[in-house]
């Protein structure tokens, strides 16, 4: 392990299971995905059997609440150990570069550690990592209470930097015959292909952390954001896996003082991405409810009132056609606007003199309040058009289609405005996230 402090940066010792280890199973989606779709995770569970999978590690969402959560709860942690007692793992020093092919376009990462020292998830945080949406408290009970007894940590975390030349990442991709393979497959279920190389020459090691000393320069930071030194240097901004670094910082928290600042639970593993790789795509997060007691039209018409105007599209082509030719992101526009689906069908909301830069914020301003007053049982986060249209033309159930936000108005807004609203972006849709494949251990 080497610790690079003015970056933040930990060069980690990264477990990967043994040569012969069936990687279609092993590797398995990020645990926050197909929360509304359990006959996916059925077919996880079935595919995978018994076989040695990041499966048996986490605890998909889709179980919480039930009557499984316990239980995986304490399987995961008792198959870690059992994982690590047979030696089914192989320790790589050295960064860890990746390359992710969905749908004909690839995307390039870097696995590192980062500093949890230096990370603050709380709103107007000016630490080196940072959030990018708002962190929602109630969402870490249940991943502490597996990080706090878990032996290994499994991240599907992905980190941004704001790198518009490419001296970070795309150095590695260019020196890819130089580097050594450590595994080449198809994921499971359609999700595409994934590549794993290590470097192990020192000098790309420095050329990558000097390059990140060049972004971190408070000096051409201030230049480049117009901003001034008020403005602490934003360096990581987390893209996906937030709630699971929280985790990983309250249990840092908690822990720090019982076992000393060089303990590895001060780190947390991470795919660090540059936000302007060709093969990275923003898209929206929809928002479906269940259990509704209210029309969701009429409910927003009454609390937005003249601002909002509703009218009903042939189908859900023309409603996504409608809310895609709309730029995405801040300054505040004349209108924004977004889809309704319902049972009834398809709808387009516009809304003039918006509160918030961005249609999300205007929706979840109006959810958050109506939900707490009954307005409907409970919602749910979703990725893709398709799924959103399917759900929310189910009885008793609706749903809302958002636009997406360009991913070059990232770093500026957050650095100027703070944290967006929660689940404003998603990087690619649902089939698109990180999957688990390496780990470290913490513990």
């Amino acid at each position: 392990m080497r610790n690079y402090a003015a970056v933040g940066l930990q060069v980690a010792d990264i477990f990967l299971p043994k040569a012969g280890t069936d990687l279609l199973k092993w590797a398995v989606i990020a645990c926050d995905q197909f929360t509304s779709e359990p006959e996916y995770w059925e077919e996880v569970r079935c595919l995978v059997g018994d076989a040695p999978s990041t499966f048996h590690l986490i605890l998909p969402e889709v179980f919480l609440g039930s009557s499984e959560e316990a239980a995986r709860v304490e399987s995961t942690r008792r198959v870690m150990r059992r994982y690590l007692s047979e030696d089914l793992f192989t320790p790589h020093e050295g960064m860890i570069y990746l390359e992710r092919t969905t749908n004909g376009c690839t995307r390039h990462g870097l696995m590192i550690a980062l500093d949890l020292e230096r990370y603050d998830y709380n709103q107007g945080s000016q630490t080196l990592i940072r959030s990018t949406e708002g962190t929602i408290l109630d969402r870490l009970p249940p991943r502490i209470r597996i990080r706090s007894g878990a032996s290994l940590e499994l991240p599907h975390i992905l980190v941004l930097i704001d790198d518009p030349e490419g001296t970070v990442i795309e150095p590695l991709t260019a020196q890819i015959d130089r580097l050594e393979k450590l595994y080449d497959f198809e994921l499971m279920l359609g999700s595409g292909h994934l590549k794993g190389y290590r470097s192990t020459d020192p000098a790309l090691e420095r050329q990558a952390v000097a390059a990140l000393e060049r972004l971190a320069n408070p000096v051409r930071f201030q230049s480049r954001y117009c901003v001034g030194p008020e403005k602490g240097v934003l360096l990581y901004a987390m893209g996906d896996g937030n709630h699971s670094l929280a985790t990983a910082k309250a249990i840092w928290e908690q822990q720090k003082a019982i076992v000393g600042m060089d303990h590895p639970s001060r780190y947390a593993l991470i795919e660090l991405e540059n936000v302007h790789d060709a093969g990275l795509a923003f898209e929206p997060i929809h928002r479906v409810l269940f259990g509704l007691r209210e029309d969701l039209g009429a409910a927003m018409t009454r609390a937005f009132g003249d601002r909002l105007r509703l009218t009903h599209c042939s189908g859900q082509e023309e409603m996504i056609a409608a809310v895609r030719g709309q730029a995405g992101g801040p300054p505040v526009t004349p209108e924004q606007i977004f889809g309704l689906v319902t049972p009834a069908g398809f709808q387009l909301a516009t809304l003039s003199r918006p509160t918030f830069n961005l249609a999300v914020g205007n929706v979840q301003a109006f959810l958050d309040p109506w939900l707490k007053e009954g307005g409907a049982e409970k919602i749910d986060y979703v990725h893709g058009e398709e799924v959103v249209c399917k759900l929310g033309r189910q009885a008793g159930q609706a749903a809302v289609y958002l636009p997406a936000m360009a991913k070059t108005d990232l770093f500026k807004t957050v650095i100027v405005d703070g944290a967006l609203p929660r689940k404003t972006f998603s990087m690619g849709e649902a089939k698109e996230k990180r999957f688990y494949m390496e780990c470290r251990k913490i513990a």
